[in-house]
């Protein structure tokens, strides 16, 4: 197990391949106009997106994104997600991570939080 902070870093899927790590698309539906043999991806991960229901309410409110955040976090603790996050943590442990999303605001969107979450160490 690494005793450093993983190296995350969040990205659109859209932009160019810039940087170096494990590639992970980590929202729920596929990036419109996006061909799958385009995206350069090594997993797409769906299971640690926002719910449709917390991602309808967001809606990238930079009004509101303290509390999705907290929302998100609590979604996160549920069994399913638990279980993705313990898969990104190891997949961090063996270099650096790139969680790409299609949102365009990367700073306040899911995959931001979820950047966080997993940098922070386990408890």
């Amino acid at each position: 197990m690494s005793t450093g902070q993983p190296h995350i870093t969040v990205s659109r899927v859209y932009d160019s391949r810039a940087g170096v790590g494990t590639r992970v698309l980590v929202d729920r539906i596929w990036p419109r106009g996006l061909r799958k043999d385009e995206a350069h991806l090594d997993e797409w991960c769906k299971d640690v997106a926002p719910s449709t229901e917390l991602r309808r309410w967001y809606g990238h409110d930079p009004e509101h994104v303290e509390e999705f955040a907290r929302r998100y976090r609590a979604e996160l603790s549920q069994r399913l997600p638990a279980a993705a996050i313990e898969h990104l943590r190891e997949v961090a442990e063996t270099g650096p991570v790139i969680l790409l999303t299609a949102t365009k605001s990367v700073n306040i969107s899911h995959a931001a939080v979820l950047a966080d979450l997993l940098r922070e160490p386990l408890r």
